[in-house]
């Protein structure tokens, strides 16, 4: 879909009112790109630019991947709620962001579970703890949710023991019940997580996520959904299941996808970010989250320098772009944004989002979905 046919400004547009003047036109490079450099896909066409992703619903008020995360990020107003999906010992896909429980849930006060902890490799790296595919969803769900990173977030932990551990079909029927309370389609951002170690272990993730995907009839190209991995062959999978827009997660400079490490593929996500890369990214998917770093490099101060081309190389390719992950708290952010000592009080994430909103971007992952929102109301305003 062509930038014409968007409702807010075209890029072009709100990059010359804000892009120069917070980094300059010589800096992001962008000031030359063509209207309709990055072709819209299906129904998010619509979705006002750049758009606002709760990461892991509102990870910076309530535990992550609760039900409750999520409805507070949908009525904060968060265009895109994110899922991390892993699977149980029977096969049901739940919402973690790891495998591993350990942290965001209160699984190590179950003297009856206490036999399950153990130590796996996963993507590389001994992990002990407590893991969702030693549960039956039966099991599982006697468990309650908690706070990740209390020492950052101790006001979130006011929450902990409200929710349980939801199922992906859960959020699908929450997402439908909340859209007709609306009236309108609520949008979702689903990942798989660790999929070459699930698959090895005999819980591929693809065709469970495509499954529920036709059942709840977000397999279309114009579903209100969105698939990512940082694994470009899971995507590639399920680009062949389903028709639904699909993301390439990108990790830090240098590293390399697990399904690459396994397979014996010797890229790097630099090589993925070169125009042949991207390129490839294009044959199968439809856009990247990459890490902010990767759209602004820090230095060894943890200050920013000058952004990269990638912004204007993927659009270049027809791919949008969903960089991760904005929040407020000081040690979080760049240096330059940074207010006081304490790392846990919040700095200046306005600035933070105006500097990387004038690079183009398209959306951004958020725990903070309020804050975000009103930033790119100010940026689509000027």
């Amino acid at each position: 879909m062509t930038e014409g046919e968007r409702k807010s400004p075209g890029r072009r547009t709100v990059l010359g009112a804000a892009g120069a003047a917070v980094l300059g036109t010589a800096a992001t490079g962008l000031a030359a790109a063509p209207a309709g450099a990055a072709p819209r896909h299906g129904g998010y066409r619509d979705l006002p630019v750049p758009y606002v992703i709760g990461h892991r619903g509102t990870a910076g008020y309530r535990p992550e991947h609760t039900l409750g995360s999520y409805q507070h990020a949908l009525d904060l107003g968060a265009h895109v709620i994110e899922q991390d999906l892993v699977p149980t010992k029977d096969g049901h896909l739940v919402c973690r962001h790891e495998n591993d429980i350990s942290a965001t849930t209160d699984v190590s006060d179950h003297p009856e579970f206490a036999s399950r902890k153990a130590t796996k490799t996963v993507d590389g790296v001994a992990i002990t703890g407590w893991f969702t595919e030693d549960f039956t969803l039966a099991e599982l769900k006697t468990l309650r949710a908690k706070e990740r990173i209390p020492g950052n977030r101790q006001h979130n932990t006011l929450y902990d023991g409200r929710w349980d551990v939801p199922t992906f079909e859960e959020v699908l029927r929450w997402a439908e019940e909340q859209g007709r309370r609306l009236g309108r389609r609520i949008w979702l951002h689903s990942e798989t997580k660790h999929p070459t170690y699930f698959r090895g272990i005999g819980l591929p993730l693809e065709d469970r996520v495509a499954a529920l995907l036709r059942r709840y009839g977000r397999h279309r190209a114009d579903s209100p959904q969105f698939l990512e991995s940082f694994e470009p062959s899971s995507i590639q999978r399920l680009s062949r299941l389903v028709d639904t827009p699909s993301v390439v997660l990108l990790s830090n400079a240098g590293t390399r996808p697990w399904d690459f490490v396994v397979g014996g593929d010797p890229r790097t996500v630099d090589d993925l970010v070169a125009p042949a890369g991207l390129k490839w990214i294009a044959s199968y998917a439809q856009g990247i989250g990459p890490t902010l770093d990767l759209i602004i490099p820090k230095d060894a101060s943890g200050r920013l320098t000058k952004p990269t081309t990638l912004v204007r190389d993927a659009h270049a390719r027809g791919l949008i772009l969903h960089p991760y992950t904005m929040r407020n708290e000081n040690t979080f952010l760049p240096a330059d944004f940074r207010r006081g000592t304490d790392p846990n009080a919040y700095g200046d994430a306005f600035g933070a989002f105006r500097t990387y909103f004038a690079t183009g971007i398209d959306a951004v992952f958020s725990d903070n979905a309020d804050t975000a929102l009103l930033a790119a109301a100010d940026f689509r305003g000027r």
